[in-house]
């Protein structure tokens, strides 16, 4: 059954999840919970409808495209989606593989009714009214929906610092977006630049096949003590706090610290995490390190995170003078028609879980009849 229209071809659903990523996941099965169906199999009357636009070609989000060294037994903390529990796997295998196959079951078994692959470029109000519509615009065509949840991560949009001297380097510069492989590396010394997990993750395994250099802006902090849900909550709480004021949010694991793994001891061992400051400008052949001296250098990974995929609501002007959207706990402050989920403070993957339903009672609230 066709998506019902509006006059002009115009699709309609009462919500519109842009992402099928984890967030968007629990943000559809909430939904359910709650009695909407899909809208392209909703009988008239129907008490609410949605419908989930993915732009990946299959199921797993930005699981789809890790690299295939991280092994289940490497991946940090990968709660269960609500109402499915994860099966059990070879520790081995590489997340590349899993994860993807357990969001396409789950999809699966909720019926899920997720439409791919479908690229949204704009949401935008469809008129002055408060309580109007919204109007998401892709290369699919167009939905009206009387509220939207925005599960777009981070994945797609990899975050390149500028530095002098940049585009004069002779040799390669990736993204940990970009990274396939370690072998890829073999006879290329490597400057690995970053602080995070995925920094410390893959320059373990790139010092395995080449010598590397590791710098970055902060003193990385590490933790020996065990990271318990208390400690998880006080690093959410303090990236939620950045985005009630409207500041552009911190991941999680920028205030959570580097969480010591027998990986990384080994490493450490090995002499690999010898963190330098942050070079001061690239050249032909290498980088200038902080102290004046010059590190020869064949590649440069860019191990520099993620900015939230948020191009698409530009329309809407929800960024303040802080340069952040301020937020009233999922919901866009002001404005309970658009909730942002899998953004600050969900972003980890139980913060995307509880987003998904907090997301989808603040619109259940609005939407309902008083």
């Amino acid at each position: 059954m066709e998506t019902p229209r509006e006059a002009g071809g115009v699709r309609l659903a009462d919500v519109v999840v842009v992402g099928a990523g984890q967030a968007g996941l629990s943000a559809a099965y909430h939904l359910r919970r709650r009695g909407f169906v899909p809208a392209a199999a909703a009988a008239v009357g129907a008490p609410g409808t949605y419908v989930v636009l993915d732009a990946e070609a299959g199921p797993g989000g930005a699981w789809r495209h890790r690299w295939r060294s991280l092994r289940m037994a490497t991946v940090n903390n990968i709660y269960d989606l609500p109402g499915m529990a994860q099966p059990d796997v070879d520790p081995c295998e590489p997340s590349v593989e899993v994860l993807p196959r357990y969001f396409d079951a789950y999809e699966r078994e909720l019926d899920l009714a997720v439409v791919r692959p479908v690229r949204v470029r704009a949401v935008r109000r469809a008129d002055a009214d408060p309580a109007g519509r919204l109007l998401v615009e892709s290369d699919a065509g167009t939905w009206s929906a009387r509220a939207v949840i925005n599960a777009t991560g981070t994945w797609t949009k990899p975050f390149w610092p500028r530095y002098p001297g940049q585009l004069d380097f002779a040799g390669r510069q990736l993204h940990v977006a970009d990274y396939v492989r370690a072998e890829d590396f073999a006879g290329q010394h490597t400057v690995v630049v970053g602080g995070g997990i995925s920094a410390v993750q893959l320059l373990d395994e790139i010092s395995q096949v080449t010598t590397t250099t590791w710098v970055t802006r902060r003193e990385p902090v590490w933790r020996d003590d065990v990271f318990d849900p208390d400690a998880g909550r006080d690093a959410v709480a303090l990236v939620e706090e950045r985005v009630r004021m409207g500041l552009p949010p911190l991941s999680v694991v920028s205030v959570t610290g580097l969480i010591w793994t027998p990986a990384l001891r080994a490493a450490r061992d090995r002499g690999v995490l010898q963190r330098h400051p942050m070079f001061t400008r690239i050249e032909p052949a290498g980088v200038r390190m902080a102290d004046g001296s010059f590190q020869e250098a064949d590649t440069i990974l860019w191990a520099t995170g993620f900015r939230a995929a948020l191009d698409h609501l530009t329309p809407m002007r929800l960024r303040g003078h802080g340069g952040g959207i301020t937020m009233d706990g999922t919901q866009v402050a002001g404005e309970p028609r658009l909730h942002l989920i899998g953004y600050g403070p969900s972003s980890s993957t139980v913060g995307a879980n509880r987003a998904g339903r907090e997301a989808v009672a603040g619109i259940f609230a609005i939407l309902s009849p008083s």
